[in-house]
């Protein structure tokens, strides 16, 4: 079951563990307590721990974010994917406990109290993993799916799910050939079944049918799809599934009758005041945490090469309106000392000692808060690319303008979800998560990719 929660889907089962999981860590706390100073259960008692047990299950919780246990598609990992991570996790939360009790002395709810419920949970939450990895595989609880079309979009989902990014939640039963006369699928995996399509449906005990047909002109059986429907079985446009299951709008399976009629892609007064007050405040508290990060910085950029510090460069924003971005230089001088603009490169060698660690941890990015504070920019949105390379984009990969339609950001859905663009196919790939950004960006959405930076920042993940 996915659960649309804010225009994100959520799986119920991920929102069923997370609150599995907070009990756990919630209630160790208390039975620590009891064990650990004999207390009889009574209001003052559950009062008195109550904030406690919320922090020791927050702070554990998100350290169990951090190295996404939560996301759903890398269940499948198996038990050797589970434990290490379960393990760094678990001890990532003991050490932000431990912080947290020595900056604040208040929350601190005494050693063995502390022990008792961080080992306790510990063995609790990893049983707990063990068993929902075991439920999350079995083949009776996956939802089966049947495709309509073997034509490239249809094997396009083949080639997600050889991916592994749904097959532990998903199972396409197969591909229902319709007019076309070139099939992109494996042979293997076409019905050749007889009869109406709900009687195909039933006999492969289909619960979605995803329509991917290029060419529906007189192709699509209307009167039965709407059979089916009427039967309960879910009909699904290959655009609406992608973007469920991936995070992605896929440009080849776009058509602007999908773009005009789907909900989200909204703009309006409240939208833009609240993103506004929202990017101060974020931007703002970054500033503070971070200038002392940004001093160094800057001394290490001018001892290694000199000045200018801060590197000035051209940049496309909101309705395609230029202005000047703010970087910490990270690169040689003469790094384009052709005049002719260049994407980086993996190893690329105009990047100095210094800049290679400050791209690594973005830290070169940093300056771009005052870009945010002049209204240029906002904290959370599409990657701003440099005029050369939108025209060439533009014309190359359909739908590029759209990405302009909301603010460039600091970070954004592409820069967490996929690593550094650097090529044509590499900036294809990020506009189908820029586009899917553009559609379903709200409060909730930022706040979400705000938390993946974090974790982005931490691992290193994408930098160049």
């Amino acid at each position: 079951m996915i659960i649309r929660f804010f225009r994100q889907y959520i799986p119920g089962s991920v929102l069923l563990l997370l609150m599995l999981e907070i009990m756990v860590f919630s209630g160790s706390v208390y039975l620590a307590a009891i064990l650990r100073s004999g207390d009889t259960i009574g209001l003052s008692f559950l009062w008195h721990f109550l904030p406690k047990s919320l922090l020791f299950a927050s702070a554990m919780s998100i350290s169990l974010m951090l190295f996404r246990l939560y996301d759903y598609w890398q269940w499948s990992g198996g038990i050797q994917y589970l434990l290490p991570r379960l393990g760094a996790a678990l001890t990532l939360g003991f050490v932000v406990m431990t912080l947290i009790f020595y900056v604040f002395p208040d929350t601190f709810m005494g050693r063995g109290v502390f022990a008792i419920a961080y080992l306790s949970s510990a063995f609790l939450v990893t049983i707990l993993r063990l068993i929902v990895f075991r439920w999350a595989n079995l083949e009776g609880l996956k939802r089966r799916v049947l495709v309509l079309g073997t034509g490239s979009r249809a094997a396009r989902i083949g080639a997600m799910f050889r991916s592994g990014t749904v097959s532990h939640r998903l199972k396409v039963v197969g591909y229902l050939p319709m007019n076309g006369t070139h099939h992109f699928v494996d042979r293997s995996t076409m019905l050749n079944d007889k009869g109406s399509l709900l009687d195909i449906a039933r006999l492969h005990n289909v619960r979605e049918i995803v329509i991917a047909i290029r060419d529906r002109r007189g192709g699509l059986p209307l009167d039965e799809l709407l059979e089916c429907r009427m039967m309960g079985i879910k009909i699904t446009e290959l655009s609406a599934f992608f973007e469920r299951e991936t995070g992605q709008l896929p440009v080849e399976s776009l058509n602007a009758g999908w773009i005009i009629h789907a909900d989200g892609f909204e703009n309006g007064i409240a939208r833009d005041i609240s993103k506004r007050i929202f990017d101060l405040l974020a931007s703002g508290l970054l500033l503070i945490v971070s200038l002392p990060v940004m001093f160094i910085a800057a001394l290490l950029v001018y001892l290694e090469s000199g000045a200018p510090v801060l590197y000035r460069q051209e940049r496309t924003g909101q309705d395609d309106c230029p202005f000047t971005i703010y970087k910490f230089r990270s690169m040689r001088k003469d790094a384009e000392k052709g005049g002719k603009p260049q994407w980086a490169a993996t190893n690329d060698d105009r990047i100095t000692r210094v800049g290679r660690v400050l791209r690594k941890l973005r830290i070169d990015e940093l300056p771009q808060i005052f870009n945010v504070f002049k209204g240029d920019m906002s904290f959370v949105g599409p990657r701003p690319e440099r005029p050369f390379f939108v025209e060439k984009l533009a014309k190359e990969i359909p739908y590029y303008k759209y990405r302009h339609s909301v603010k460039p950001g600091i970070t954004g859905w592409a820069q967490v979800r996929y690593a550094y663009g650097a090529s044509v196919e590499d900036s294809m790939e990020k506009l189908q998560y820029d586009l899917y950004y553009v559609k379903n960006h709200g409060l909730f959405l930022d706040l979400l990719i705000l938390f993946a930076t974090v974790r982005v920042v931490l691992f290193g993940k994408g930098a160049r």
